[in-house]
């Protein structure tokens, strides 16, 4: 790691912005106390923070809960902004349903025995036989076939297959709807991909809301582990993957930190604020 470039770029930084899963929090999902100590101090010295995660909204209350309801969250991809105060979405960039049709098609022929889920801004659906993650398990999520499943529009497609890695699909799906969608997974232990409207990634959406206050990349400080933080990662002028990251965000990100169980993002920030109170 070249450290005296990265700290030059800390006196420049004005926001950060981390992932969630994997990132920031640890294996068992919960903030340590010293990340909380981290983020808190983060206001005090005039940065703002956002959280910038595949999940979706109904995920985030705990989120909010354990770091006292900072900033802003960037959720399912960048498709929706929500305030975290408030507890409500201020943003949604939702793909066209022909577009869904187009991408289903396309994907279906060529990798038959799939299944997929959306995500609208009221929630979750999916066809029969789908993985749901654990957390929408007791969810009373409507159940059909996709054409049905697109009354609302979707803001996030799953595309899911049990005989196939992630990484697979993704490579598959590149090639095949490349073109139609944002196309990336978050969890390579999940036979699934993740499918945005065209355009519609972490990295540009967290360029508007910049754009809207004012901040340059270049004052932007991005954490990450998994294919679908690279657009945000090779956006921001500080970027930092954590050991556990995907080899794929190993391989693109020159500055590298602790793990997520090791507190990886919190050490980063302590350097941070360290260099802000010289």
């Amino acid at each position: 790691m070249n450290t005296s470039t990265t700290a030059d770029s800390f006196e420049r930084v004005r926001l950060v912005a981390t992932d969630l899963d994997g990132t920031l929090l640890r294996s068992d999902g919960t903030v340590s106390r010293r990340s909380r100590n981290a983020l808190d101090r983060l206001e005090g010295a005039g940065i703002e923070l956002v959280f910038i995660t595949a999940r979706p909204p109904r995920w985030m209350g705990p989120i909010a809960a354990m770091t006292d309801h900072h900033g802003v969250a960037i959720c399912a991809n960048g498709a929706i902004t929500y305030d975290l105060r408030a507890e409500s979405i201020v943003d949604s960039r939702p793909l066209q349903p022909e577009t869904v049709l187009e991408v289903v098609r396309r994907l279906r022929e060529a990798v038959p025995g799939g299944t997929f889920a959306v995500e609208t801004v009221e929630g979750f659906a999916c066809e029969p036989g789908h993985l749901v993650h654990q957390w929408d398990l007791e969810l009373d999520a409507p159940v059909g076939d996709i054409h049905q499943l697109l009354e609302s529009p979707a803001v996030k497609l799953l595309f899911g297959h049990p005989e196939w890695t992630a990484d697979d699909l993704l490579a598959v799906a590149r090639e095949t709807v490349g073109e139609l969608a944002e196309v990336t997974h978050s969890n390579p232990e999940r036979s699934a991909i993740e499918l945005s409207a065209r355009g519609v990634s972490k990295a540009t959406s967290l360029a508007r809301l910049c754009q809207g206050r004012g901040i340059d990349a270049a004052e932007v400080l991005a954490f990450g582990d998994m294919p679908n933080d690279l657009p945000l990662l090779t956006w921001a002028g500080v970027a930092f993957a954590v050991a556990n990251s995907h080899p794929e965000v190993l391989a693109a990100v020159s500055h590298t930190t602790a793990s997520n169980d090791e507190d990886g993002v919190a050490r980063v920030l302590e350097r941070l604020l360290e260099r802000r109170a010289v």
